[in-house]
């Protein structure tokens, strides 16, 4: 299709802050898909979107958007072989990849798919364009299987990210590159300390919201006091829906017997939780069992904290009474007295509003501070708003010392977010091929700054919802080979998730079932 030129191109985007919710569905989704492309985040422009809606339309903008995101960049591919020109007005390409989601993914009706557009690309003043917009839209209307196998051939991703994958993943990417294309599921992390995921389980079914019990197994091999391997395996248990559902429709979800969480992403605090019962279990079987160091006091670090879900599921299992918490560990030799530790839990992350989110999360699940001292147990909880790159663990500046002090680390690493582009579709639109190489030298300098204040004998576990080598095993292959006393715990075959790196485990989003895009790497520092 020829485009008109009866008006004047405007190439450049509106300002951010001109985002206006009025107007008709179509037109909001289209000013918010705008935003998108000016650099907002999907998750800072969707709430006052879906607010701005009675009830009845948020389902159909929600969708709207959503997978116009998803096939964002085959749609691309798709309008410039339908246009006999470029269409370089960013208005007018968005406003029919609006439209070609309706024909193609949506099933609308043809004639309000393409009258509704039409009125859409007058609302936002972009009338000399109704012309193309109405032929492009009717020439695909007379074939939409056609041009849906069309876009649906290959992938709906940047190239310059959909040439890495293949570098990075050649066996898997075909199948990785049309997963990302898909919605994921919706996952439910069950508080251990209040609730089995089988009673759970049962009380979605009275609330007629079917769940399926997924459980992940993890093996790696943790030395001993004697320095040599013990195979080690522990089970994760979470809850997929059927069918994505509303908090408020959860039951129980306000008093914080639930949590939303990506299954891959409730492995990183039984992993590196068990790490530390490993460790302390060593310990104890290097001191007098009669001494007063039977009594330890631990100190744990959550690195990059926010928004709080892998620091609350740490801070579940320390309050659950069973074999997982660090109250009750047994040393190497199984007939010894459990012994108990004092806990002291430091969260850090570099933002206040963020701080703030995970401040909300912890009241919801009755893990504040204020929680903690309540219980009987001993856990002290520190928040701290500061940036991982220079932090030090010390009551003030001066105090700091950047000595090791820590037992344990979860360093939740800053990333790309590759891994849950499923979740976020905005991630392909707004990453570009500089950021990878920005957020590796970021990653860099803040395992080298965590890595002084870990104890000897300490664990840190490297994650990432990264599905980039350079940003995961390739990091972590670097950072070996610069810190002589950094060895990697080997996962073993017991792992039923994610694919064996050189350095530890990779999981990919392939299958509409499965989870995220995490990376997992867990580190033991020697004496060396």
């Amino acid at each position: 299709m020829r485009q008109t030129n009866t008006a004047p191109r405007n190439n450049k985007l509106k300002p951010s802050s001109n985002l206006i919710m009025n107007g008709s569905v179509r037109v909001r989704v289209i000013r918010t898909l705008l935003a998108i492309q000016n650099g907002q985040s999907l998750a800072s422009v969707l709430d006052p979107l879906l607010n701005s809606l009675h009830d009845g339309d948020k389902g159909f903008a929600h969708a709207l958007l959503l997978t116009t995101l998803r096939q964002w960049h085959a749609l691309a591919r798709l309008l410039d072989t339908l246009a006999d020109n470029p269409i370089d007005e960013v208005e007018v390409r968005t406003t029919i990849q609006v439209g070609l989601v309706q024909l193609l993914y949506l099933e609308v009706a043809d004639h309000a798919a393409i009258h509704e557009t039409v009125e859409a690309a007058k609302e936002i003043e972009f009338s000399h364009a109704t012309g193309l917009i109405n032929a492009i839209l009717r020439k695909v209307a007379k074939n939409p299987s056609k041009f849906r196998k069309k876009c649906d051939k290959k992938h709906s991703l940047p190239n310059w990210l959909a040439y890495q994958l293949k570098q990075d993943w050649s066996e898997q990417y075909d199948e990785l590159t049309q997963g990302l294309r898909q919605a994921a599921p919706m996952f439910l992390r069950v508080n251990s300390a209040v609730s089995s995921v089988e009673d759970y389980q049962q009380a979605l079914d009275g609330a007629e919201i079917d769940a399926d019990i997924v459980e992940l197994t993890s093996g790696f091999n943790l030395p001993n006091s004697s320095n040599t391997a013990i195979a080690t395996t522990l089970s994760t248990k979470g809850l997929r829906l059927h069918q994505s559902t509303a908090v408020n429709a959860l039951p129980d979800f306000a008093f914080g017997v639930a949590s939303v969480q990506d299954m891959h992403a409730q492995l990183a605090a039984p992993i590196i939780n068990k790490a530390l019962m490993a460790k302390i279990s060593t310990d104890k079987s290097n001191t007098d069992i009669d001494s007063e160091a039977n009594n330890n006091e631990l100190h744990i670090l959550d690195a990059c904290a926010a928004p709080g879900g892998k620091l609350a599921h740490w801070l579940e299992l320390i309050s659950a009474n069973n074999e997982s918490s660090l109250f009750h560990v047994k040393q190497d030799d199984a007939k010894s007295t459990p012994v108990t530790a004092d806990i002291k839990v430091t969260a850090i992350d570099n933002e206040a509003p963020r701080i703030e989110r995970i401040r909300e999360n912890l009241q919801r699940l009755n893990l504040s501070q204020h929680d903690l001292q309540q219980a009987e147990k001993s856990v002290a909880l520190n928040i701290v708003c500061a940036d991982a790159t220079r932090w030090q663990h010390g009551k003030n500046k001066k105090a700091a010392t950047n000595e090791p002090v820590f037992d344990a680390i979860l360093l939740d690493s800053p990333c790309t977010a590759t891994g849950v582009i499923r979740r976020h579709p905005d991630i392909s639109i707004l990453r570009t091929e500089e950021d990878v190489e920005q957020t590796a030298l970021l990653q860099a300098d803040i395992l080298h700054n965590l890595w002084p204040q870990l104890k000897a004998g300490g664990y840190l576990l490297y994650v990432t919802c990264s599905i980039l080598k350079q940003e995961n095993v390739e990091q972590m292959q670097d950072f070996i080979s610069h810190h002589n006393d950094a060895v990697a715990i080997e996962f073993t075959e017991d792992c039923s998730w994610g694919i064996a790196q050189a350095i530890g485990r990779q999981c990919l989003p392939i299958d509409s079932e499965s989870g995220d895009g995490f990376y997992y790497a867990l580190l033991h520092k020697t004496m060396a």
